[in-house]
């Protein structure tokens, strides 16, 4: 078999926009188990979009936009259903950047020759599959934008507004569905906390090595610093959660580190997160919403946790706060233009 027998049939993202859901969500309020706490999260969410006091901050893990979830994420930036990103690298640049390059993923195989995809250069992600010579373009591209700057010390979010710039000066027709792209016309400050674990991180190693002693290097610290004045900024926010790790994390302490810098700040009012991590491991990605009442990061009065893969439970979440419409009345936060 040759390459192309492989890379053929492409991913679809989901459009929240064409698919109604509000029915299937609403009868779930009178099932139970992981239905009721579904319909509970998507009742959450919708508050938030609907208090106007409200900062709402998505933090995003896993593999989720090559598995076709990418559109849900620029459909939340293009209708205001979203005021702040904080992201896995790979997410950003491996996928979204990646495909607004003019690149694909591909529906693949869990059961495929692994050895036989090395030769043919097709990286796979569980059952999709990635070309692995367009990721090296995808690479060189992040170095290019990486030569292009003056050299000093960047957060990621001045980083990934370049990258959006990039691709206003310099993108195609898949430019449109592009997250950074949006993100960047609406002012949506997008965060990569570990900006290394990712393409990005091959194309800062490329431009290091060429400039090993004036260079542009990431700022894990301004990212910090940077996500906590939106959180002083704000008079409150939620946070809608996919997946956990350094994300969730990074997105929860910025309510301590608020409250170092100012005293009584609050918690983040609202919280949802989907997950499939076992909390009986006591691992970050996995801790319940409310043992982070207990560090002072969230309130537990509207807080739901979600234990469903992501491909299932985000389009039913934001499908229904899509088609609700509390979004028609917010207005654009534009936080990029407090840095």
């Amino acid at each position: 078999m040759n390459k192309s027998d492989f890379l053929k049939d492409t991913i679809q993202h989901y459009d929240i926009k064409k698919n109604k859901v509000v029915g299937i969500v609403e009868s779930m309020e009178k099932m139970a188990f992981s239905a009721r706490d579904l319909n509970r999260a998507a009742k959450i969410y919708d508050m938030m979009l609907k208090d106007k006091d409200t900062t709402i901050i998505l933090t995003l893990a896993g593999s989720i936009f090559s598995a076709g979830l990418k559109k849900i994420v620029h459909d939340m930036i293009e209708n205001k259903m979203v005021d702040a990103i904080v992201s896995t690298g790979a997410l950003m640049v491996d996928q979204d950047f990646f495909e607004a390059l003019g690149f694909k993923h591909y529906i693949g195989s869990q059961y495929s020759d692994d050895n036989q995809l090395r030769e043919l250069h097709i990286d796979r992600i569980y059952d999709t599959y990635i070309d692995e010579d367009e990721l090296r373009i995808c690479d060189d591209t992040t170095a290019l934008i990486f030569d292009s700057l003056p050299p000093r010390a960047y957060s990621s979010r001045e980083l990934l507004w370049h990258f959006g710039k990039y691709l206003d000066e310099n993108g195609g027709p898949k430019v449109d569905d592009s997250i950074i792209y949006a993100a960047y016309k609406h002012n949506v400050p997008l965060f990569v906390p570990a900006f290394s674990d990712c393409s990005a991180g091959f194309g800062i190693v490329m431009h290091q090595i060429k400039n090993p002693d004036n260079h542009v290097s990431f700022d894990s610290g301004k990212d910090f610093l940077e996500l906590t004045k939106i959180k002083l900024y704000s008079k409150e926010t939620g946070i809608f959660m996919i997946g956990g790790g350094v994300p969730k994390n990074f997105t929860q302490d910025i309510v301590v580190a608020a409250d170092l810098l100012q005293e009584d700040v609050p918690m983040h009012k609202y919280a949802v997160q989907i997950t499939v991590a076992d909390v009986r491991d006591g691992a970050l990605s996995s801790s319940t919403l409310k043992e982070a009442s207990s560090w002072g990061k969230v309130e537990t009065t509207y807080e739901q946790m979600v234990y469903a893969e992501a491909t299932l439970a985000m389009p039913l979440i934001v499908g229904y706060a899509y088609e609700k419409e509390a979004w028609k009345e917010r207005k654009r936060k534009n936080l990029t233009s407090i840095f």
